[in-house]
């Protein structure tokens, strides 16, 4: 079967604003969905494993994580519907009939999240009581989260790279359909990028949570022994320096090991190249910076220049990742020739809205930070 046959069809009303309009905010929703997404896919997996410690300061690092957890998940999935709509938008004809052959997976999403959450407060409301007092059901709880977010996130990682893996369609939606109906339990598993591009995403969110445990210690932990707030940094070292191997190892994997020729040609020919390159060495500004305070108090200057260029190196991310993207769907058609019916009110109205929203996050974010400082110790 021809995979043209199962591309959907482009929408008589056309694209409602600019090709570049709508993969601006996909990309811009992305990289500040990243942030608190990578705290929760990695830091929730640390933070439960410091909880067995015998460490002192192992166990204060996992309690103020699963604190902070409830506002970073709420902030993650927030930021997650933006980049999820304009993808629905843009990509609609890859979108949609990938995400059908997975229908029930994708559907799970809803469920496991839901789950996970809750597991998450019961989890943080046992901490507020105070830790002596976290039962078997709260620990478990903490645990099964941390296992549900992994699963989410291969879901999604499943989602995209089958939307971009065009050919594979015909074979999966044949043995996944009954009498052309498809039954929705396909998944994307026989696609070798698949794993070292999950792996490699788990990688840079070890890095974003190596990150954040440093910001956390400088702007969060006043109430904290200095000798906290010299060990947590000096962790943070540790852990973003794990992060990297595993970056390196898995990133050379999917690069290297599963990228087809043209994806190749396009993100290793010129002026491409240099993002490619500033994609795999740019976790190594952030080494550095940490390197600077290795076994000493960071400051919030530091700790702020830490936090801006963890940022870049999500953001320079997220920009390689779109043009494979485009590159993977261009085999198949253009995503930036869609007819263009420019729907104002609409758009207007959305821009007025996010400065809002993101108005309305300054404050709540500013708020979290006073609280913190107060409450968390």
């Amino acid at each position: 079967m021809d995979p043209m046959t199962l591309i959907g069809q482009s929408s008589p009303l056309g694209y409602p604003a600019p090709y570049w309009f709508l993969v601006m905010f996909k990309v811009l929703g992305f990289i500040l969905h990243m942030v608190p997404m990578h705290l929760w896919f990695a830091g929730i997996l640390i933070a439960m494993h410091f909880r067995m410690s015998k460490h002192e300061y192992a166990r204060t690092l996992s309690n103020r994580l699963m604190k902070q957890m409830p506002i970073i998940i709420a902030l993650g999935v927030n930021f997650g519907i933006v980049p999820l709509l304009f993808m629905q938008v843009a990509y609609h004809k890859a979108f949609y009939p990938a995400t059908i052959l997975m229908a029930w997976y994708w559907l799970a999403i809803v469920l496991l999240l839901t789950v996970a959450y809750y597991g998450i407060y019961i989890y943080a409301a046992a901490l507020k009581n105070g830790a002596g007092k976290m039962t078997r059901i709260s620990l478990v709880s903490g645990w099964v989260s941390s296992v549900l977010f992994l699963a989410i996130g291969f879901i999604f990682s499943n989602g995209f790279s089958l939307m971009a893996n065009i050919g594979a369609w015909p074979k999966l939606w044949e043995s996944t359909s009954v009498a052309g109906a498809p039954l929705g339990i396909g998944l994307n598993l026989a696609d070798h990028s698949l794993l070292p591009r999950y792996l490699m995403m788990f990688g840079l969110a070890l890095l974003t949570t190596a990150t954040y445990i440093a910001f956390d210690s400088a702007f969060f932990a006043r109430k904290e022994s200095t000798a906290y707030r010299k060990w947590a940094p000096a962790f943070a070292f540790r852990l973003y320096t794990v992060g990297i191997i595993w970056f390196v190892l898995t990133g050379s994997w999917y690069v290297f090991g599963t990228w087809p020729g043209n994806v190749r040609s396009a993100m290793f020919a010129m002026p491409t190249g240099i993002l490619t390159i500033i994609t795999a060495i740019g976790p190594g500004s952030v080494w550095l910076l940490l390197m600077l305070k290795f076994r000493n108090e960071i400051s919030k200057p530091l700790a702020l220049a830490i936090g801006i260029f963890q940022f870049a190196v999500l953001a320079v991310n997220a920009v390689s990742r779109q043009i494979v993207q485009n590159v993977e769907i261009g085999a198949y058609y253009d995503v930036t020739s869609e007819q263009v019916n420019i729907q104002w009110s609409p758009m207007i109205l959305f821009l007025l809205l996010f400065v809002v929203g993101v108005g309305v996050v300054i404050w709540m974010l500013r708020k979290a930070v006073t609280e913190a400082r107060q409450t968390i110790s």
